[in-house]
């Protein structure tokens, strides 16, 4: 009796159902070359990185705000575009990694025209 419950339960854990399979790895969607011809016509331009890391370089158009502070700060970019929310809209950070995020929250509150410039080094 005590085989036959074990054989139960131990056939109740299995499952037909194959392994799930890893998460596929989402690349960031960056364009350096776009964002610099954006920046060179007057594109606004957003560093997304951390106040410390603004401060030790950024590009000389660039406006810091962090990319924790985005979707608190969206009055600030609708200023920054001149109410335009159409207006082209440059993102970077230290790698796409946040810019990607920052993207993708600006997009949330409506802008259609923003790009992942990638890394600062990416841009400079």
């Amino acid at each position: 009796m005590r085989t036959l419950l074990l054989a139960l339960a131990l056939a109740g854990c299995s499952s037909s159902e194959p392994p799930s399979q890893p998460a596929p790895v989402t690349r960031v969607s960056k364009d350096p070359t776009a964002a610099r011809a954006l920046i060179d016509a007057g594109a606004t331009v957003i560093d997304v990185r951390s106040p410390e890391e603004f401060a030790e370089g950024h590009l000389a158009k660039a406006v810091n705000l962090p990319v924790a502070q985005v979707d608190s700060r969206i009055s600030e970019v609708v200023t920054l575009v001149g109410g335009n929310r159409n207006q082209p809209v440059v993102v970077y950070c230290a790698a796409g990694g946040r810019a990607a995020k920052a993207k993708r929250a600006l997009e949330t509150a409506g802008f259609t025209n923003v790009v992942n410039g990638g890394g600062f080094d990416d841009l400079r």
